[in-house]
């Protein structure tokens, strides 16, 4: 599962990123919220690793990759947040985990046909 996950993150980009949590459930039986939190770590390691190549390469704008880190440091840091609110509730964390999936999966469909 882990091989999987990985070729497809792989090929997907960071974006392919979603699909761990899933992957993790399915493979582990982990709870959401710690699924989650594994992904994230999982991520940020695909995501240093090639930020790195990228910068040594000269192919990093600065002025808008550091507008995105701390977007991103601040939107993160509220999502933390209203992720451990969500897993709280029963099963509400993993019913919009999974309505978010149906949309990215719409969104793509809709692009790959040219409707959108």
């Amino acid at each position: 599962m882990a091989l999987a996950t990985g070729t497809l993150s792989g090929f997907l980009g960071i974006g392919g990123g979603f699909l761990i949590v899933p992957g993790l459930i399915a493979a582990t039986g982990m709870p959401m919220i710690s699924a989650i939190g594994s992904s994230l770590l999982a991520i940020s390691a695909f995501g240093l690793a090639t930020a790195l190549s990228y910068a040594a390469s000269g192919l990093v704008d600065w002025a808008v990759a550091l507008q995105f880190i701390g977007g991103g440091i601040l939107g993160g840091a509220i999502g933390i947040a209203a992720a451990g609110r969500l897993s709280s509730r029963k099963g509400m964390l993993n019913r919009l985990f999974a309505v978010l999936v149906l949309c990215v999966a719409g969104y793509v469909f809709l692009k790959g046909i040219g409707g959108a």
